[in-house]
């Protein structure tokens, strides 16, 4: 079992910035990529951004692509989702994931399907 725990959302302007964390618990953090996801409302949840089990791969959606950044932290079994010049449609709960850890070291997936474990999510909301 992981247990993800996320934080860092809230209330910001367009333009400005935020920076997420996703805390990881239970077994090997490095052995798992990871995963953000987002759902705003009356919408289905997206995918945003992954990182491979060894942070040298990374994915990003293309509305967020030189915008957003996704960074781990094995040492701190941690994730983090920086988002820059943030926009109203931008507005959305993320949410962080866990991938079977049978994936590959340059896994990178994108699909929900694809993770086993979810955070509670955190709500971010850009003000116009």
């Amino acid at each position: 079992q992981v247990q993800l725990v996320e934080s860092g959302g809230g209330l910001v302007q367009a333009g400005g910035s935020l920076r997420l964390s996703c805390a990881a618990s239970g077994r090997t953090f490095s052995a798992y990529a990871m995963g953000w996801f987002r759902q705003a409302p009356g919408k289905e949840r997206e995918f945003v951004a992954a990182i491979a089990k060894s942070g040298g791969s990374t994915y990003l959606t293309d509305s967020v692509k030189g915008r957003f950044t996704i960074s781990r932290d094995n040492a701190k079994n941690t994730v983090y989702l920086q988002m820059n010049s943030l926009k109203p449609e931008d507005t959305a709960v993320y949410y962080c994931a866990a991938s079977s850890p049978s994936g590959g070291y340059y896994y990178t997936p994108r699909m929900a399907h694809e993770y086993s474990y979810w955070g509670q999510g955190t709500q971010v909301t850009v003000s116009s």
